[in-house]
């Protein structure tokens, strides 16, 4: 499988995998700014992808950033669709009390590549019957 990646700018980074077993690969900003406390930044990767057929591009937090900055990634996870080829973009938030500081090429989201099945959608009736039914929001107990 190949993810075919072009670099919008001479700033980018390609995205990598920090140790050869990870889900995700780092993500890397290409310019500097402040996400103030309550607030959120559009940050610029400066990179364009190609996905493999049936695939898409799912863009995380980096749980670093959140456990240690309370910074996310605030539609987690992202979906970039098999067919966009504009700019990976990553939508932010500083859910801490002190300003964050984003800096060119530092590691900001990561990105996991993901099978997409596209299944038949048919209109029914009745539904199989489960255990579960329809038990939804803490029906199984704390």
């Amino acid at each position: 499988m190949k993810l075919f990646i072009k670099k919008l700018c001479d700033e980018a980074t390609l995205p990598q995998y920090a140790h050869p077993e990870d889900a995700g690969m780092d993500l890397y900003s290409i310019e500097a700014q402040t996400i103030l406390p309550g607030e959120t930044a559009l940050v610029r990767t400066g990179i364009a992808i190609a996905l493999p057929p049936n695939t898409e591009a799912q863009v995380r937090p980096r749980s670093g950033l959140a456990a240690k900055n309370s910074v996310t990634v605030l539609n987690t996870p992202g979906t970039v669709d098999e067919g966009y080829r504009g700019e990976i973009k990553v939508i932010m938030i500083n859910h801490g009390k002190e300003p964050f500081v984003i800096e060119p090429k530092m590691r900001i989201a990561q990105m996991v590549i993901c099978p997409v099945l596209h299944p038949d959608v048919i209109l029914v009736d009745e539904l199989d019957a489960t255990a579960r039914g329809a038990g939804g929001f803490g029906s199984t107990g704390v």
